[in-house]
């Protein structure tokens, strides 16, 4: 498979370039040329087989079978399972990798592709990261002592959780954590130019670890088709059921990466009616869908911090992956901000009604789903309807089409107990793994936001 960049002004590479460059020399993102096909998947088929399935048609002209098995069964050794909340609202569970975020399937399986086409070169690599939560630790733990690869992560002062500034600041090792004066958006501008700096890159090897690196978002598009592998096992084998569901996937979104892999899915056919763009108060992407302006602007601090971004990267790659046809766009995604106000209350809701806990970022996409289902499903028939559907064997039958909603839980809530407790009213039990992090010497480095000092420091 080949990658073209976003600008179309550098030519196109092979996986092994793309991963390892990161960014296109003319800035751009890389997008494959041509997205592959889903394959049919038993209902009954495990994540790992999943993703074996689907990495193999991604890269099996770059890295022999064997090794791509290797790679998938070292990288995610851990489950995403589907949770049930109702009859047609399920969560996505993201938060059962080491680092408990949904950052640790494409860190993992990235670190692992690196370390593969590393495996013989003599020169070492620097993975220059900008974090504004989750990507930090999963990086940082996915990268760890991984040969000839050294990780510099940039985190905003003040801009994470305490939990997640520990997680990617008590490694060491070959992991350099930066703490910067200034918000995500200016970790992201320093990361940006450092890769556009060819003075810097003669000297310094660099690729990036942000969802800007394709192989962040492979993996990623992975749990989409799982949720629906698992959304069919939990419906039964019958092949011609009298309810069929309609799946929306809601999306807490940030710089979008997480969504633009779920797009990647659906190009390559996995049966889903709509994303929800499920966004805090930085809305540059769901006022883009309203008024048709992509106006970046600085970012505002909000409780689910990891979406506090005012100018997404992965919005390029949406843009690529429709032509910049922005009616196509609306008809695939909606998009809808919310309050730090309404995510507190949300959270409180899934609690009292489900049992639930969620995190400030999945009660965002809880949010989201809602507002989507009141405003466009609700008011036409309940939310279903009648359809004539066409089965190779049967022919034509009558079914009702059902409108299926999953959320995608982004991370544990014990990553964010200051935010949750006090709405739930309850202590959550913290993991282990959070404990014996929690315990341990935080290791940062300040840095100014001005970028001749992340130069200096990287030379």
């Amino acid at each position: 498979m080949k990658f073209v960049s976003t600008n179309h002004r550098s030519p196109a590479v092979g996986l092994k370039e793309a991963v390892l460059n990161g960014l296109a020399p003319d800035g751009g993102l890389y997008m494959p040329e041509a997205l592959p096909r889903i394959p049919l998947f038993a209902d009954t088929d495990s994540f790992q087989e999943i993703a074996f399935e689907l990495s193999k048609r991604w890269i099996e002209n770059d890295i022999p079978e064997r090794d791509i098995r290797t790679i998938v069964e070292s990288a995610l050794n851990f489950d995403a399972p589907l949770r049930r909340l109702s009859d047609s609202l399920f969560v996505l569970e993201l938060f059962h990798g080491p680092t408990l975020a949904f950052k640790d399937f494409g860190a993992r399986f990235m670190a692992r592709l690196m370390g593969y086409f590393l495996k013989d070169s003599d020169r070492d690599l620097t993975i220059l990261v900008a974090t504004s939560g989750d990507t930090g630790s999963a990086v940082a733990h996915g990268f760890f002592n991984v040969p000839g690869i050294r990780v510099v992560i940039l985190y905003p002062r003040g801009g994470v959780s305490e939990i997640q500034e520990k997680q990617l600041t008590t490694l060491g090792g070959n992991v350099t954590a930066l703490e910067v004066d200034g918000v995500f958006d200016d970790c992201q501008r320093l990361v940006k130019e450092a890769f556009m700096d060819k003075e810097l890159r003669k000297k310094r090897a660099l690729s990036s670890a942000n969802s800007i690196n394709i192989a962040r978002l492979i993996p990623q598009s992975f749990y989409y088709c799982y949720a629906v592998s698992q959304l069919r096992s939990s419906e039964g084998a019958d092949p011609h059921p009298r309810i069929q569901d309609q799946i929306v996937f809601s999306v807490p979104s940030g710089n979008f990466g997480n969504l633009t892999a779920g797009l990647f899915a659906k190009k390559m056919g996995l049966p889903v009616a709509k994303f929800v763009a499920s966004t805090n108060l930085n809305d540059v992407v769901p006022q883009y869908l309203k008024t048709g302006r992509f106006e970046p602007r600085p970012s505002r601090k909000t409780i689910s911090n990891a979406m506090d971004v005012g100018n997404p990267s992965n919005f390029a790659r949406m843009q690529a992956l429709y032509q910049g046809d922005l009616a196509a766009l609306r008809a695939d995604i909606r998009g809808y901000s919310f309050s730090d106000v309404e995510t507190r209350e949300a959270i409180q809701e899934v609690y009292k009604t489900y049992g639930v806990i969620l995190d400030p970022h999945t009660a965002v996409a809880h949010l989201g789903m809602k507002e989507y289902l009141e405003t466009t499903i609700r008011p036409h028939e309940g939310g279903s309807f009648g359809a004539t559907i066409r089965s190779p064997e049967r022919g034509p039958f009558r079914a009702t089409i059902r409108t299926t909603g999953i959320l995608l839980q982004t991370a544990h809530p014990a990553k964010f107990l200051d935010v949750v407790e006090p709405v739930i009213g309850q202590k959550i039990p913290i993991p282990e793994s959070l404990e014996r992090c929690m315990a341990t010497q935080k290791k940062s480095i300040p840095l100014s936001n001005r970028y001749e000092d992340l130069k200096e420091r990287l030379m």
